[in-house]
């Protein structure tokens, strides 16, 4: 897809991952809906946007809610007369203390957010795409959606989900001319992370912050190569200190499965 004078809408748009792909998506010609509850941190990545001459609207949107999460995807209409981008990054860990001695309402929000808020956004979004000839819908999943996660259980059982969701959309490709991912980072340098270690060092729990950490500015290039390269659709992309690896699970041409 060529990026500029598309429209696009990120969740958790404030900070972390959310604003360097917000940035990073306007300066490539994007017109960006910047949705989170947190105000401050929103008007914040509209106003680096739009110094850097991009433009972008900030909507204070819960995307575990129905009206919420619609009128965020109607805003991009509205304002910027479509939809061709979503990012559904908006997530949280259970924290310390963890699964399961943190309170079954933590594990509850953690699901809603990081699954069903991705689930309901997709959904809502699809429509609005296709008035326009398609679209891309880009997940933030999590190496723990690949991979066991002793840490937090539950965070690696809602990222799992999402990878499997993505996986199950490849056929939008065809279907909707919608193209789904999903990104799967290792650690990330963003305030949730030192929020949760801090929390996790209060709790006596021994830090688990590696020596090399992945800055929140590597995500948003893996994120804008999925936007940008119309071949890849159901596919999950890695991305380690190491370096990034494409992770597709459909069977290669020919095979059977």
């Amino acid at each position: 897809m060529e990026i500029k004078g598309k429209a696009g809408v990120i969740t958790g748009g404030s900070s972390g991952i959310g604003r360097a792909t917000a940035e990073r998506l306007a300066k490539e010609g994007a017109a960006i809906v910047v949705a989170d509850l947190d105000e401050a941190g929103g008007a914040e990545t509209v106003k680096h946007i739009e110094s850097a001459g991009g433009r972008a609207v900030f909507v204070k949107a819960d995307v575990t809610k129905l009206e919420d999460a619609r009128r965020m995807l109607d805003t991009a209409v509205s304002k910027f007369g479509r939809l061709d981008i979503l990012h559904n990054n908006a997530g949280i860990g259970v924290g310390a203390p963890g699964f399961p001695d943190a309170p079954p309402e933590r594990w509850h929000l953690v699901i809603e957010i990081d699954l069903q808020a991705v689930i309901l956004g997709t959904g809502l979004a699809a429509p609005l795409m296709q008035k326009n000839g398609g679209g891309v819908i880009i997940n933030t999943a999590s190496m723990a959606g690949l991979y066991p996660h002793r840490q937090d259980a539950v965070y690696g059982a809602a990222k799992g989900g999402v990878v499997n969701f993505t996986h199950s959309l490849a056929s939008w490709s065809a279907e909707r001319k919608i193209r789904v991912n999903c990104i799967c980072p290792g650690i990330v340098d963003t305030p949730l992370v030192r929020r949760g270690l801090e929390l996790a060092q209060q709790h006596g729990i021994k830090s688990w912050m590696p020596s090399k950490i992945i800055q929140p500015e590597e995500i948003a290039d893996a994120v804008v190569t999925l936007v940008r390269d119309d071949s890849l659709f159901g596919c999950s992309l890695e991305v380690r200190p190491t370096g990034r690896q494409i992770v597709d699970p459909r069977p290669a041409p020919g095979s059977r499965r």
